[in-house]
């Protein structure tokens, strides 16, 4: 834990020097967002973006699938300023939890307090259907290792973390309120993580529907895991981009995915946007959340 806190310090020191004005801390934005599978659009409507690659950020996991650019970004949107993660990595790409939640280790140590967090998942309820968005209300945790096994640094968390609120019922309701605002069709859910890459059988996903869960994915929990270890605020937002098998008549493809998520990406662009204006009207003069 000691040598990745020491990686993560120089990763967000190079991101300092490198995306702000003045390269000092207090210029870096408290809020970020990370986009997941084809959800690049809001990225690219940054005003002010600064980006650089993850290839070039110290130690951080690079890429390697696709949908996922490997763009760390710092600009506005609507006045509010914030980072932008355009894709992640993943545990099924042979990344350890620690790996695959160093971006957000990173955000921590650069004073991000809230994050929020996007991703392409399946279905597990026909009504759900591809194009829709889910704001996450709680998650199940599938196979995929807890991030915070093994030695705990006190300095980012308790060894004994609470997980009850890791999905903010207050950024939730902001996000229902814009939604209402903006007149788009929103739902809640319960999303589970598993590790892919695999799709899921027709028996795992009668398994998951009958210990509650609404949408499945191959991301994201351990990630707000870590967030929540360091106290940052969450919010997250599944795009549905599938039927789960057994729901849907055809075989599940990646490039289905990326299409889908892209269409919808759209409506997730307009929501983010009014996300962020929402919270800017929240926030302390010098830009962090009150």
């Amino acid at each position: 834990m000691k040598d990745c806190l020491s990686k993560a310090s120089e990763a967000a020191d190079y991101l300092v020097r490198t995306l702000s004005r003045s390269g000092k801390k207090e210029e870096i934005p408290a809020l970020a967002v990370i986009l997941g599978t084809g959800l690049g659009g809001f990225a690219k409507s940054l005003v002010d973006r600064k980006s650089v690659s993850y290839a070039r950020i110290p130690h951080f996991p690079r890429t390697a699938v696709a949908g996922h650019v490997g763009t760390f970004s710092l600009g506005k949107v609507r006045g509010c300023s914030v980072i932008c993660l355009e894709g992640r990595v993943h545990y099924y790409e042979g990344h350890d939890s620690t790996k695959v939640t160093f971006p957000v280790r990173v955000l921590g140590i650069l004073g991000v307090q809230i994050l929020i967090l996007t991703n392409a998942a399946g279905s597990l309820k026909p009504g759900l259907r591809p194009g829709s968005l889910m704001l996450i209300r709680d998650h199940l945790s599938s196979f995929i290792p807890n991030p915070l096994i093994g030695p705990n640094q006190e300095s980012l968390g308790p060894r004994f973390l609470d997980m009850s609120q890791c999905y903010s019922s207050r950024l939730r309701a902001i996000a229902l309120r814009c939604a209402r605002t903006l007149r788009l069709r929103i739902n809640e859910g319960i999303y589970v993580g598993v590790t892919g890459p695999s799709y899921e059988t027709p028996a795992e996903i009668r398994m998951f529907q009958k210990l509650g869960a609404d949408a499945i994915g191959m991301s994201t929990v351990p990630e707000v895991i870590v967030a929540r270890h360091m106290g940052i605020e969450c919010l997250g937002i599944s795009v549905i981009t599938n039927l789960a098998t057994g729901i849907s008549k055809t075989p599940l493809t990646h490039d289905e995915v990326i299409r889908t998520s892209q269409t919808a990406g759209q409506r997730l662009l307009k929501l983010l946007n009014s996300i962020c204006c929402a919270l800017t009207a929240e926030t302390s003069m010098d830009g962090r959340p009150s």
